[in-house]
């Protein structure tokens, strides 16, 4: 097991392995690859992606940032240098990944233009899920157009000077926690729409 457990990658591919394991329990009660599978497979693709973009999100704001002023000046490269950036990797393709897959997933449960028009059609549950949607889209928007190019100035992966890395370190963190701020009506929105309309 600790062969498994010390390696992410190991890791991860036991996560796949009991995965396929619920698969095959799943055909062998009689349950079959049709659109109602593929539509749970993009909703399970969504939330994964959703729990990676999410979770570091919320890593950022509850951890990394209010903790960065008790780390020592000469320690602190190790963030900006090593873990910032590996966790901005995940953090914007999580929200790629969150993004996309929901808008397969809307299509193909046939909601997606309503959605997008906030329930006009008068469907309760298109105007949840559409107010969750415009919310992961501005979100998704901040990350990849404000909080990604902002944090390559801060951290020094786009040269700038002193100045300019503290302006942008800051606009990075306000939409960091505007992101925050959205997260919590997103997910009401998202999860109202699947279980109390």
């Amino acid at each position: 097991m600790a062969g498994i457990l010390t390696s992410l990658h190991n890791t991860v591919i036991a996560g796949i392995v009991l995965a396929v394991i619920l698969f095959a329990l799943f055909l062998g009660t009689g349950g079959a690859i049709d659109y109602a599978f593929w539509t749970f497979f993009f909703r399970w693709l969504h939330v994964l992606s959703g729990v990676m973009w999410i979770g570091i999100l919320w890593y950022f704001n509850f951890v990394q940032i209010p903790n960065m002023g008790n780390i020592p000046d000469d320690q602190k490269p190790a963030i900006s240098k090593v873990i910032a950036p590996a966790a901005l990797w995940w953090f914007r393709w999580g929200a790629m990944g969150t993004i996309a897959t929901g808008l397969i997933l809307a299509a193909m449960n046939g909601y997606l233009v309503d959605a997008i028009m906030l329930g006009s059609s008068g469907v309760a549950k298109h105007t949840a899920i559409g107010i969750g949607m415009w919310l992961g889209t501005i979100m998704w928007f901040n990350v990849w157009f404000i909080i990604w190019p902002n944090q390559k100035i801060a951290l020094g992966i786009v040269d700038a000077d002193a100045d300019a890395k503290a302006a942008s370190a800051r606009k990075a963190m306000l939409f960091s926690r505007t992101n925050t701020m959205l997260s919590i009506p997103m997910l009401f929105a998202m999860v109202s729409a699947q279980n109390i309309y």
